[in-house]
Parts: structure tokens; C-alpha cells; sequence
């Protein structure tokens, strides 16, 4: 079976099996259809190997209120096929899973049934059509902001308010933005001397390891410096390397992480740091700092000094309350846990204990 990419299969499953369906079945019915809650597909870069699991003609269908739901999800579960496209519609796997396996003898379909307003706040931990407040977007990992405004949405008709809500889950504020930044350069400044350091006492592994965390830091800041939103682990490479201007940070890594010594490590990471630099300062977000790397006090490893970036936005930050906290960012600058930054429940616990310091 040829493969077809999950949203061209989704929205043509919307719109020629769910539409006319609830249209025959439902006149009138008020509703929302999109795919957004989570996949590869949301970022255009599920593969055939993403057809194993979770991945199939399915929809998050939304209605207005909570008394339409159950009406809804009999009519689709009686109703909607088996298969689309040659594609099985139905699928098999225990509660931990969000689909599980595609088979056309599966004991479910892939349509869930929601009212936006509590749909979103179970993904979010708030409903953005109320606003959002500092805490919040500090509240949200960058993963689910990404899987929010990635995918695609098939229908809105309730008054836009799907479209509405994507579209205040676009960016950060400017001041958040500059916090983010911020505690993002106060990462790099933390660790970027540790790397010579290791190499200096023969811990050539441990020097990679301390370069691998620079990596991905510097990776999260450039797509935060080119407004997109960072993906989790596995796409971050991918998306990274999509930036326009990626290319020579791209190659500058892949020095510092390949199989040369402690010299051509550092080497890697100097254009590394001073690229991403100049990306800051090329925001126009705060006073520009000068990229040029120096020697780490009277040792022999050259940094960024990172920490004066994080001074420079910290000083453009407008709002005297944000300027105020600590440079720890937002949740998932601090936290990398996936048990955690997948339940916004446990996530905004964790981020109001850290704010509240």
C-alpha cells in the first residue's frame, strides 16, 4: 500500500467520510475538526515506519457543548467504517496507549468526541480563549505548543474559535520571549567551560557529554530565535535543520560532537555559540552583545560568556514582576521528564513551586 502522509489521509477522512456523515446523520450540528493532539504527522514528518502505531485516517472532532457529545460519539461508532483508502480505520490497544495499532477488526476508531474549552485545557492545563498569563505559557511545554499549532484544522464551525485559540498559541509574548532567551543563554553559561575542563583531565567522554547538552541548548535556543517552537527529542535534529539559517551551526555541531580531539570539539562549539549569538542579537529583543568567544577567566577554554545575553534581555524585559524572577524560564528548560511534560497536571504543579521561589 502506498504511503500516504497522516494529514492528507486525516483531512480527506474528515472530508469525505466525517462531514457527510454528521451532515446526514447530525443536520445542523455546530463543530470543530482538526488533527492536533500529538504525532508526527502534526510536523510533516511521519514516514511508512510511523504506520505501526498511533497512525491512521482519524480526527479531533470538537462540539459547543457538552450535551452534544454523547449524541456524536453513538453516531460515529456505529457508523464510521473500518477502513479508508485501503487504510484500516479501527484500532487495538490497551488504555496507555492514544490509538494504538491500525486494523480493520480493531475494537475502536480514531475520532474522539470533545467540548474545546475542556479539551484544551486537559492538553494545556488552561483554556487560551480566557488568555494567557505569564505562568501559563511558563506552564506549557514547547512540545505540546508545537503539536497545537502544527497539525491542521479541517473545519471550524464554532465561530472560529478553534482558529481563534491556534492562533494566541502562536508565539510568546515579546517579555516571555525574552525570559525564555534569557534562562535558555543562562543554561549555555552555566556549562560551556565544564566541556574543556573534562578534556583537560583526560575525561574525553565526559567532555562529549557536557557537548551534547550545549548541542541540544543551543539547537532549542536557535529555533526559539526564529519563532518555532521546539519539538521533544527525537524531531529536534530534524527541525533544526530546517531553519533557513542552519546550515553552518548544523556543521559546526557536528565538529564539535564528532571524533576529533578537545581542539576540534572547541573549535565546533565557538561557531556554535557565536552563530547563535549573532541570531540573538539579530532579534532586535535587547541590546546587542558582542559574539565574540574569550578566554573562561585565566583558563584555557574559550566561551561566550553567555551570561551577559541573559543580562541583555533580562535588562529589555518590560514588565518589572518578570524581570524579577529568576532566570529558570519556562518548564521545560528545567524539567526533562516525559512522565511529567506529557501531564499538565503534574507539569504546572512543578512550574508554580519553581516560580513561586
Amino acid at each position: 500500500m502506498a504511503f500516504v502522509p497522516g494529514l492528507t489521509l486525516c483531512r480527506r477522512f474528515h472530508d469525505e467520510v466525517l462531514a457527510p456523515l454528521l451532515a446526514r446523520r447530525l443536520p445542523g450540528l455546530r463543530y470543530a475538526a482538526g488533527l492536533l493532539d500529538g504525532g508526527s504527522e502534526l510536523l510533516g514528518l511521519d514516514t511508512p515506519r510511523s504506520t505501526d502505531h498511533d497512525w491512521g485516517p482519524r480526527a479531533q472532532l470538537f462540539v459547543a457543548d457538552s450535551a452534544d457529545v454523547a449524541p456524536v460519539r453513538a453516531v460515529l461508532d456505529a457508523e464510521l467504517p473500518g477502513e479508508f483508502l485501503g487504510w484500516p480505520a479501527r484500532f487495538v490497544g490497551g488504555p496507555d496507549v492514544r490509538l494504538g495499532v491500525a486494523r480493520v477488526d480493531g475494537d475502536r476508531h480514531g475520532v474522539n468526541v470533545d467540548v474545546l474549552g475542556g479539551w484544551l485545557c486537559g492538553r494545556l492545563g488552561c483554556d487560551p480563549s480566557a488568555g494567557m498569563e505569564v505562568a501559563d505559557w511558563l506552564s506549557v511545554p514547547t512540545q505540546r505548543l508545537a503539536e497545537l499549532t502544527g497539525g491542521a484544522v479541517f473545519h471550524d464551525g464554532l465561530d472560529g474559535a478553534l482558529i481563534a485559540a491556534r492562533a494566541r498559541l502562536a508565539w510568546y509574548p515579546d517579555d516571555v520571549w525574552r525570559h525564555v532567551l534569557a534562562s535558555g543563554w543562562h543554561r549555555v553559561g552555566q556549562a560551556e567551560h565544564l566541556a574543556g575542563r573534562c578534556a583537560e583531565v583526560g575525561d574525553e567522554l565526559g567532555s562529549r557529554v557536557v557537548t551534547g547538552g550545549l548541542a541540544r541548548d543551543l539547537m532549542r535556543l536557535g529555533l526559539l530565535l526564529h519563532r518555532r517552537w521546539p519539538p521533544y527529542a527525537k524531531w529536534l535534529g530534524t527541525v533544526f535543520a530546517r531553519l533557513p539559517a542552519a546550515e553552518p551551526v548544523r556543521e559546526a555541531l557536528a565538529v564539535a560532537l564528532g571524533p576529533g580531539d578537545w581542539p576540534a570539539r572547541q573549535a565546533g562549539l565557538v561557531r556554535a555559540l557565536e552563530t547563535v549569538a549573532t541570531w540573538t542579537n539579530d532579534t532586535g529583543l535587547a541590546a546587542a552583545v558582542d559574539p565574540s568567544v574569550r578566554p573562561f577567566h585565566d583558563r584555557p577554554f574559550l566561551v561566550l560568556h553567555a551570561d551577559r545575553l541573559t543580562a541583555a534581555l533580562r535588562a529589555a524585559v518590560r514588565d518589572p514582576a518578570l524581570r524579577a524572577r529568576p532566570p529558570v524560564g519556562a518548564v521545560d528548560q528545567y524539567l526533562d521528564n516525559v512522565a511529567v511534560l506529557t501531564r499538565p497536571e503534574r507539569v504546572r504543579r512543578v512550574a508554580a513551586a519553581v516560580l513561586a521561589d
